[in-house]
C-alpha cells in the first residue's frame, strides 16, 4: 500500500506522534513488553507505521516491519470470511442446521449437571445453526475459561485451542462429543466454534481448510507471509512470544529459535492457528472496509459484509447482556457482535471515541485491528504477550488515533 503524509488523509502527524511516545514510554522502556508494531492507514494510504523495540529481549534484535507474529484468535475474523465465501456460492444457508454438514453434532446435548465423562444432559430447544457458529452463540466453550464442568471436560480430552491435540476433524468429533453449555442461541459464549468453521470449510469445499485459506484468500489479495506456520528461510523473522506472570516477571513462552510455529502443525486452528505480518493483515482489514475487494480480487460482497457487520445479538443488546462468561478479545459495554466481528453500538453506548458500525477483533497474544468505514480507517496493532488482558494497548490505541483525525 501506497503511504501518505498524516495530513494529505486528514490525520495530526504531531498526535500520531504519541503511538510512538505512548508505546516506548510506557511499556518497551520500562520492559514490559519486548517490541510493539503499528499500522494506520486512512483512505487506503499509510499515515502511520512504526516497528519499537525487538524482537526478543535476550539477544536485543530491532524489531522490524516485516516481522512474522502469532496472531491467535486474529484468524477468526479469516476463517469467518473464507465460511461466507462459501455461503456466497449457494453452498449453504446460515441457518441450516451444523449437523447437516457434520453429522457428528445431530446428537449433542445441553448440560444439566455432572463432569466428565459422566454428564446429564437435555435437548437442545433447537439445533446449532451456522450462524451460531459465527456469532458464538453455539453453546460451545474453551477450555481455559475454568468456569464449568463442560470446560474441564474440554480440558481432559486434549481440546486446548490452537494447541489441542489431533488433526482438524478429530479435534471437532471431540467437540461434538460432549455436552453445550447452553442451547444454541440463548447465549454469547467465546468458543472454539470457529475451529469448527475451519472444519465445516475443508467438509463444504472439498479442499483441506489451509489450502482453501492459500488459494482463496492469501494469494487472491497477496497476504505472502501468512499462514500456519514459518518456514525455514523466513524464522529469522519470527520474535518471542511472552507471558506476564502473576509476580509480574516477563517469562519466555515461546523461543523463536524453538518454536512450535516453525514446523507444520497437525491441527489446522480456524480459531487460533495463523501467522502474519502487519502488511498482510492490513491488507486483509483495507479488503473488508472496501466492501470486499481490493486491487482487483473480490473475495465477498459488499451485502455479505454488511450482513457480516450487523449486530446479530437478539434486540440489538451488547455483550453486558448476553454474554455467560467474561473473557473475549472485547470489551462488552456497547459492543454487539456480528458473523465474525464485534461490533461497535455506537460511542455513547461504548463510552469512548469510535464510530458506529467499527467492526474488530484481537489475538491472545494482545494483538488487535479494527476497521472503521465511517472514517476510512483500518488499524493493525501487533506485539507477543500473552494475556491479551494484560494491558489495555486496545483501548489506549483508540483513544490516541481517533484523537488524531483533524478534518
Amino acid at each position: 500500500m501506497k503511504e501518505a503524509k498524516p495530513e494529505e488523509v486528514g490525520l495530526s502527524t504531531t498526535r500520531l506522534a504519541r503511538i510512538d511516545e505512548h508505546l516506548r514510554e510506557r511499556y518497551i522502556e520500562p520492559g514490559k513488553i519486548a517490541g510493539a508494531l503499528t499500522v494506520v492507514a486512512r483512505r487506503g494510504r499509510i499515515a502511520h507505521c512504526s516497528a519499537l523495540g525487538h524482537m526478543e529481549v535476550e539477544r536485543k534484535r530491532p524489531l522490524e516491519e516485516d516481522a512474522i507474529f502469532r496472531i491467535y484468535s486474529m484468524t477468526k475474523p479469516i476463517t469467518s470470511i473464507a465460511t461466507m465465501m462459501l455461503y456466497e456460492r449457494g453452498l449453504f444457508q446460515l441457518r441450516d442446521p451444523v449437523h447437516k454438514y457434520i453429522p457428528a453434532f445431530a446428537e449433542q446435548g445441553v448440560f444439566r449437571m455432572g463432569s466428565y465423562p459422566h454428564f446429564i444432559t437435555e435437548p437442545p430447544r433447537r439445533p446449532m445453526r451456522i450462524r451460531d457458529l459465527l456469532s458464538h452463540t453455539s453453546g460451545l466453550t474453551y477450555g481455559f475459561m475454568h468456569r464449568t464442568p463442560v470446560d474441564a471436560a474440554y480440558r481432559k480430552c486434549g481440546l486446548e485451542g490452537v494447541n489441542s491435540s489431533g488433526n482438524l476433524e478429530e479435534t471437532v468429533q471431540k467437540i461434538a462429543a460432549l455436552p453445550l453449555e447452553f442451547s444454541p442461541g440463548e447465549r454469547w459464549n467465546y468458543s472454539m466454534a470457529t475451529d469448527v468453521l475451519g472444519y465445516l470449510v475443508q467438509v463444504v469445499s472439498g479442499k483441506p481448510f489451509d489450502q482453501f485459506l492459500h488459494e482463496e484468500i492469501f494469494e487472491p489479495l497477496g497476504m505472502v507471509d501468512t499462514g500456519f506456520f514459518v518456514p525455514p528461510q523466513k524464522q529469522p523473522r519470527l520474535p518471542a512470544c511472552y507471558e506476564r506472570r502473576i509476580n509480574r516477571k516477563l517469562v519466555l513462552q515461546d523461543d523463536p529459535a524453538t518454536s512450535r510455529y516453525l514446523t507444520p502443525p497437525q491441527f489446522h486452528s480456524g480459531g487460533g492457528g495463523l501467522v502474519s505480518t502487519a502488511q498482510d493483515y492490513l491488507r486483509f482489514a483495507e479488503m473488508l472496509r472496501l466492501g470486499g475487494e481490493l486491487d482487483g480480487a473480490r473475495l465477498v460482497s459488499r451485502k455479505t459484509l454488511e450482513l457480516m457487520t450487523e449486530n446479530h445479538l437478539p434486540g440489538d443488546v451488547d455483550l453486558t447482556q448476553m454474554a455467560q462468561g467474561s473473557f473475549s478479545e472485547t470489551p462488552y459495554e456497547g459492543v454487539g457482535f456480528g458473523l465474525g466481528f464485534s461490533v461497535n453500538l455506537g460511542p455513547a453506548r461504548t463510552g469512548a471515541t469510535g464510530s458506529a458500525g467499527e467492526f474488530a477483533w484481537g489475538g491472545a497474544a494482545s494483538t488487535a485491528f479494527w476497521v472503521d468505514p465511517a472514517e476510512d480507517l483500518s488499524v493493525v496493532f501487533l506485539t507477543q504477550l500473552l494475556p491479551s488482558a494484560t494491558y489495555d494497548f486496545r483501548a489506549q490505541l483508540r483513544s490516541i488515533v481517533y484523537g488524531a483525525i483533524i478534518d
